[in-house]
């Protein structure tokens, strides 16, 4: 029986966030512009099977699969937004699942840290899998379960600030998620974040 955790749809693509999928993920890397699903389940090695099904018969790719102990997570795309959401149909079909099936993100811990010590900066860069914070910056972070939304997050958070994402990790017991920039644009960010992921439904945790 697989428990449908996590299921975002992206509709386009930021330049950093593919930027950071193509430098940690090892499959067909998307690019901006194109649209994307995120989808985390449990147990893990199902998501073999779930990644082979969509392969099959939707004309998308894998840009990331992550195979955990307990949690796998499956990230596809494709140029047209109708393929893409084909691919969830046809994940949704495999698994017997319904959108209402999956879990509400929660937000588990958000803070904003206002210009960071220089010395914090160079805490967060011995990390981060994207872009540096630098000092001076103001530094936000996000930890949310389940995992698999902190890349929607993460996207729009771009989208709607001129923000620099320095982390942002889609898989395990949780995501997390650390953009930095001025501060009216770290707010105009964490609200587009916090908004995406307020305004999923599903079921209570």
């Amino acid at each position: 029986m697989i428990d449908l955790r996590a299921f975002a749809f992206i509709d386009k693509l930021q330049k950093q966030f593919v930027g950071f999928i193509g430098s940690t993920a090892m499959g067909y890397y998307p690019v901006a512009g194109q649209s994307a699903i995120f989808l985390e389940i449990a147990p893990g090695i199902e998501i073999n099977t779930l990644a082979d099904a969509a392969m099959k018969k939707a004309n998308v790719r894998p840009g990331a699969m992550v195979v955990e102990r307990t949690f796998g997570m499956l990230e596809v795309h494709a140029d047209s937004p109708a393929d893409v959401l084909e691919a969830g149909e046809v994940l949704m079909d495999y698994m017997k699942k319904e959108l209402s099936d999956r879990m509400k993100p929660k937000i588990l811990a958000s803070e904003t840290v206002e210009r960071t010590d220089p010395y914090m900066s160079q805490i967060v860069n011995r990390f981060r899998n994207a872009s540096m914070c630098l000092s001076d910056d103001t530094l936000y972070t996000m930890e949310v379960v389940p995992a698999g939304y902190a890349g929607l997050a993460a996207n729009e958070a771009e989208k709607a600030a001129n923000v620099t994402l320095n982390h942002v990790t889609v898989f395990g017991a949780s995501g997390r998620l650390y953009f930095s920039g001025t501060s009216s644009d770290v707010k105009a960010a964490k609200e587009a974040a916090e908004g995406s992921l307020a305004a999923l439904d599903g079921r209570e945790h």
